[in-house]
């Protein structure tokens, strides 16, 4: 890193809450956030948000005619980014960037929205642009009223981290001195539930811990969806209110050897592992927190990508998918958000229905990898 990135606040809301005392409450027990839902005429299990983040955002929506016919990843989004920017200080006025992706952007209206039209053979005047990726960003903009660039992409399921690297590189060009990242998403549809499991990587059985992310031995895919939002306030230079300092990025992407899979040994990630760690020791980094999807052949080649990387002495390894799911786009951040709570607290969250490992010292560097379809590998190193 040429200059001192510091991350000043960070907000989510998911399964876990909306507060960080929540979330780290909720991280601190064993249990999970999966609950069956109907999805037409099926049903499956999803990670859904608590009643008190539904509660915020049923009022969020109510408050403004404006917010009514906006998607729910729109919302996710502008709640989160709401309490970011009040915990960093930053006001209407201020001159900050905002990078908000989505995997998959505003599902449930597109949906509605095309189910409609199916039945009528017209299209309502705001489908367009409340379901265009870019109206996360734009809406959030709207909300927080600032003076910089508003940005929205979709890299799959490592878009979050993708929009930390974009940041990172509008700080470090020194083009502006603050901006707002992350990536929310809202994907419990019937179409999206439908798309996973023909795919067949989607959860078939209720067990104790449905979701299996990190098992090396299951012996089926056991992906489950949840729906959330996460992003944090990056600033350049070494702040006194930092979290966390961004200390590396890597980044890679491998040609596919199937539609949906990354490599054996995930040369996307040992590609981006080793970029984000050229001027630290591997002894250094304390804790990984992993993308571990869940699916058999996700989980293991990042298992493998780790070990070609680290050899034999392996830091902590740990994911949050086996309690709150896969959030496609958010999934990034809200890595970044326990890796900060495991910092800041000193202590090792572990999935609970693997080989127990023990923290041994201070937790103060932090690996965070993501990647998505497509083979687009991140990997965020966090220090305190």
């Amino acid at each position: 890193m040429q200059k001192t990135i510091s991350i000043t606040a960070i907000s989510s809301i998911s399964p876990l809450g909306n507060d960080s005392k929540s979330v780290w409450e909720n991280y601190l027990t064993n249990e999970h956030f999966f609950v069956e839902k109907s999805f037409d005429n099926q049903k499956a299990l999803a990670a859904v948000l608590d009643s008190d983040s539904n509660q915020l955002i049923s009022e969020l929506k109510n408050k403004e005619i404006k917010y009514k016919s906006l998607d729910n990843s729109v919302l996710f989004a502008i709640q989160a980014s709401r309490e970011a920017a009040k915990k960093a200080g930053w006001q209407a006025g201020d001159a900050f960037g905002i990078n908000i992706g989505s995997s998959r952007g505003a599902t449930a209206l597109f949906e509605k929205h095309f189910q409609e039209y199916l039945a009528t053979g017209k299209a309502q005047t705001l489908a367009s642009p409340t379901t265009t990726l870019g109206n996360i960003a734009s809406w959030v903009a709207q909300d927080l009223q600032n003076n910089g660039p508003e940005i929205s992409h979709s890299i799959t399921c490592s878009t979050a981290l993708h929009a930390v690297l974009n940041g990172v590189a509008w700080l470090q060009a020194g083009m502006i001195d603050k901006f707002l990242v992350g990536g929310s998403e809202a994907p419990l549809t019937p179409f999206t539930i439908a798309q996973m499991q023909a795919m067949k990587i989607y959860v078939k059985e209720n067990q104790v811990f449905p979701c299996r992310a990190f098992d090396l031995n299951k012996t089926q895919n056991t992906m489950i969806l949840g729906e959330g939002a996460a992003v944090c306030c990056l600033e350049l230079g070494k702040k006194e209110n930092a979290l966390a300092f961004i200390e590396g990025i890597g980044y890679a992407t491998e040609v596919l050897e199937h539609n949906i899979s990354i490599s054996a040994e995930a040369d996307c990630f040992q590609k981006s592992m080793k970029m984000a760690l050229q001027n630290t020791s591997l002894s250094d980094v304390d804790v990984i927190v992993m993308h571990a999807p869940g699916t058999i052949k996700g989980d293991l080649s990042e298992f493998k990508a780790i070990e070609k990387i680290f050899g034999k002495t392996l830091p902590l390894l740990t994911n949050n998918k086996w309690k709150i799911g896969h959030t496609f786009g958010a999934s990034g951040m809200l890595n970044i958000e326990m890796a900060i709570l495991m910092m800041q607290h000193n202590q090792f969250i572990g999935v609970p229905f693997v080989t127990s490992q023990q923290q041994t010292k201070p937790i103060k560097k932090v690996l965070i990898n993501a990647v998505g379809f497509g083979g687009n590998a991140v990997s965020i190193l966090l220090s305190i």
